[in-house]
């Protein structure tokens, strides 16, 4: 059987790039110049479908979309959308909200430039043979009030772009954000008091029922004769015939439009008028603003469509808790402090590395961590997932034991069942070792012992007890120095040094894969690339997402991490507090 590939429906044009990053992945139709009867004939067989202004996906589309899982508009708003059905139905919709904000702001400000300095007139006057410059007096923008009628991206480019004209900047928000004014340098006003403020007024607000008709007879009765609207928001935001009967009639001195609420609008009277510069929804149209709308849509409808790999950014993913095991035994005390740690503190600070065995993670470091979120009782946990074949490398720890009378500890050990104690040359205990043997043991006073399993009983049980066994009775500390004489220096209180047989990569995986487990701290894997300070909220490992869900989100943290920089690598080896 052929692998599905998601269907995605592309009805009005967008930058091919978009085209191209969806192709990987997806089938991909462009059918430009869909009715609402073609589309709804066709829908049912397109996981996706994107569109900007010309289609409209309504309710009768989205009730024959039985397959449609995202519906997307490349560009800002989403008045294209029937954005209530589309959710009820189940079907995400997403847009570019961001993609077309400079070349919208920057037509504002061309628009505005234009209207101050009669930059229409001039140049059809140039074109019909007529030098009128006496008749073109224009007005500078420094000192001049602009009104800004909805404050969201759009509004706050196009203040910042004013302010550098040296304009007084006056805003209107529906929901008012004073940091956000303070932000900008900017004056909120009532909706009236702005109109009567300024020079020229812009909109930047959404086609809703509540903006139909915002700026209406009694809003531009408000503003100065010797103002100028403009509009490059939605057509619908003002009242054509009462602009038009504005102009006419002197109370308002000129008008930027770029959109209408019937468009193509080749026969508004608006469109034509000598006071007004006019463009045909040209907001958007800039190479730049629909490469970023392209491939912003095409990347969210991906993150839908197809799983994402958290390892794209760094190796780290979601998993079930139960899938991961560890290769070492675990102290579940310690596990228990370390929860209530991760508990207070709110976070997963440093994921456990695994590697992949079959259908389970093995663990390489971060035993007492993984139990610890089991113990929590955690459906989910992160970790950082270690490749078998990229520079993994293994070295075995040595034990100072340390705080027990050296008599006491050759009991304790003496009495591990399942195994034999044999008193040794020193010189020989290595040799030993190398040859079957368990552990050497060199105590502080020039003795040497050997520990072997008895026959019949599993190594690496019999390594787990005899660890186990001094682990409970003394203290313990992880060094990878052999010399007795310079580990005495460093620890005072050293009774002697267990030394344990070199274990390999394959070795490691194999017992564990098995359900053996070797004695606590024994091994220390050699890991290049270990991810520190990931600090994920334990929300998340709670939260009841699916895997696949976790494992989207994960991937959009991780990227915007690294979008920000905020990802370095360092390959200094470092000094671990452990937790």
């Amino acid at each position: 059987m052929t692998e599905h590939r998601p269907r995605v429906l592309i009805c009005d044009p967008i930058a091919q790039v978009g085209i191209d990053l969806l192709s990987e992945h997806c089938e991909v139709d462009v059918r430009p110049g869909l009715d609402e009867a073609s589309l709804i004939e066709i829908i049912d067989a397109y996981e996706a479908v994107i569109v900007r202004s010309a289609t409209k996906v309504t309710a009768p589309v989205v009730a024959h979309g039985g397959r449609l899982k995202v519906v997307a508009r490349a560009g800002a708003g989403l008045d294209a959308i029937d954005v209530e059905a589309a959710i009820a139905a189940g079907i995400e919709v997403v847009n570019s909200p961001d993609a077309n904000t400079l070349a919208v702001a920057e037509l504002t400000l061309g628009l505005l430039l234009a209207l101050a300095r009669n930059i229409s007139a001039a140049d059809a006057a140039m074109k019909d043979g007529r030098w009128e410059k006496s008749k073109l007096m224009g007005s500078g923008l420094s000192g001049k009030t602009l009104g800004i009628v909805g404050f969201g991206r759009i509004g706050q480019a196009v203040a910042s772009r004013a302010k550098a004209f040296g304009m007084r900047v006056l805003t209107n928000q529906h929901r008012p954000t004073p940091e956000l004014y303070m932000e900008h340098d900017v004056e909120p006003l009532d909706l009236y008091d702005l109109l009567a403020a300024s020079d020229y007024v812009t909109l930047h607000v959404p086609a809703r029922s509540e903006t139909e008709g915002l700026i209406g007879e009694a809003e531009l009765a408000a503003m100065q004769p010797t103002a100028c609207l403009i509009n490059t928001s939605r057509g619908s935001v003002v009242d054509e015939v009462a602009l038009l009967r504005a102009l006419d009639a002197g109370g308002l001195a000129g008008a930027g439009l770029d959109v209408f609420a019937v468009e193509p609008a080749v026969d508004n009277p608006l469109a034509g008028h000598s006071k007004v510069i006019a463009t045909p929804h040209i907001g958007a149209s800039t190479e730049d603003a629909q490469t970023t709308a392209a491939l912003d849509v095409c990347s969210k409808i991906l993150s839908f469509l197809v799983e994402p790999e958290p390892a794209e950014v760094l190796p780290l993913r979601f998993v079930e808790v139960e899938q991961v095991v560890p290769h070492e035994a675990v102290d579940h005390k310690r596990s228990a402090r370390l929860a209530e740690s991760i508990h207070s503190e709110g976070f997963l600070r440093n994921p456990p590395l695994v590697a992949r065995v079959d259908e389970r993670y093995v663990v390489l470091d971060g035993a007492t961590r993984s139990d610890a979120l089991r113990q929590m009782g955690y459906r989910h946990t992160i970790v950082q997932d270690v490749a078998i074949d990229e520079g993994l490398a293994l070295e075995t720890w040595h034990h100072v034991v340390r705080a027990i009378e050296p008599d006491r500890l050759v009991e304790v050990l003496d009495s591990v069942p399942g195994t034999t104690m044999e008193l040794v040359e020193d010189d020989a205990a290595m040799r030993v070792l190398e040859y079957g043997g368990l552990c050497s043991v060199t105590t502080v006073d020039g003795r040497a012992f050997v520990l072997n399993a008895d026959h019949g009983v599993n190594r690496f049980e019999a390594l787990a007890a005899i660890a186990h066994a001094y682990i409970a009775a003394a203290t313990v500390s992880r060094n990878l120095e052999r010399n007795v004489r310079t580990l005495a220096g460093w620890y005072p209180d050293m009774v002697a040094l267990v030394e344990y047989p070199q274990f390999t990569v394959e070795q490691v995986l194999h017992a564990a894969g098995s359900g053996r487990l070797l004695p606590a701290g024994v091994t220390r894997f050699l890991i290049p690339g270990r991810v520190l300070r990931l600090d994920i909220p334990i929300e998340m490992l709670a939260d009841d997402r699916s895997l696949a869900e976790k494992n989207r989100w994960l991937h959009d943290y991780l990227s915007e991490k690294e979008r920000k920089g905020k990802i370095r690598y360092y390959r200094e080896p470092v000094y671990l507090l452990d937790e």
